[in-house]
């Protein structure tokens, strides 16, 4: 049997892997080329060195970018797991119509992101701005504005894997725990919760790259406005998050722009893979082993 499964694993194997240095591997090292040049197109690249890496440290709005989005990030991670395991706790605990809820609760996550942020574009500014301008222009109400929407967005995601956790809570461990007399809150948080790491493993790492990556959502609800002139003369856009700054940037008609985005490009993948990778780290640590 061994032997028949290294005769064959060439064949299934060998297309995958071709896909994925043809679709991964090789752009992401040719990215990490183009960080290091400066070109117009891609076939007119020049190496310039590490200039682009300089001119991405120097710039304001890269670094205002990078706490904005990290700040999002954090706040966008809590509420939607709080929410998001309150509301599958609450529907695996045997109430009426709970298939209808799920259902309800998981459809706004079928909806693209640009079409999301227009439409909660529309809600805030018809019903509930009550300026001349639109209520997302004020730096606080775009960045709270952005967590509504995600929340929105994510919370029904992460309840579908809350509930396949809880469903599978050891239902004899619940039972000693009620038998010993834990009350609902100690069963919670001393057996329900250590069981459902893997779970929270899952929502956690999701919902922080999510947040670190989003962008269509941003582009549509605020375009990053409004923005700020600092005394130099260049502009920071307070609600632009790093995938926006990343565009912005690309698309700017500097000779250098394109380069520099790219760089900002390698910076931002390596920030999202180290965080991503801590957490799965830290937070495979406290799953229990069933």
């Amino acid at each position: 049997m061994r032997r028949a499964t290294r005769m064959w694993s060439p064949l299934f194997l060998g297309p995958v892997i071709i896909a994925f240095t043809i679709g991964f591997v090789w752009p992401f090292l040719w990215g990490i080329w183009l960080s290091l040049c400066q070109f117009q197109t891609t076939s007119d690249a020049q190496f310039v060195g590490l200039g682009n890496y300089i001119r991405t440290f120097q710039d304001a709005s890269f670094r205002y970018a990078f706490g904005y989005t990290a700040l999002f990030a954090v706040v966008s991670l809590v509420l939607i797991n709080v929410l998001a395991f309150a509301v599958a706790y609450a529907l695996t605990q045997g109430i009426k119509g709970s298939n209808l809820y799920r259902t309800v609760f998981f459809m706004p996550n079928l909806i693209g992101g640009i079409v999301l942020g227009y439409i909660w574009s529309m809600i805030f500014d018809g019903v509930l701005s009550r300026w001349s301008t639109s209520i997302l222009m004020e730096t606080k109400y775009g960045f709270w504005g952005l967590i509504i929407l995600m929340c929105w967005q994510q919370i029904g995601y992460m309840m579908i894997i809350y509930i396949a956790g809880l469903q599978n809570v050891p239902g004899e461990m619940l039972e000693a725990a009620r038998i010993d007399g834990a009350t609902r809150w100690q069963t919670l948080f001393k057996v329900t919760i250590p069981n459902v790491m893997p779970s929270i493993t899952i929502c956690m790492f999701l919902s922080l790259t999510n947040g670190f990556k989003l962008f269509d959502q941003n582009l549509a609800l605020t375009a990053g406005q409004p923005f700020i002139i600092q005394p130099g003369g260049t502009s920071i856009k307070t609600t632009e998050m790093l995938a926006l700054n990343i565009f912005n940037t690309f698309n700017m008609a500097s000779a250098t722009a394109k380069g520099t985005a790219q760089a900002k490009a390698v910076i931002f993948f390596i920030l999202v893979a180290a965080m991503g990778l801590a957490q799965l780290g830290y937070t495979r640590k406290k799953e229990v082993q069933q």
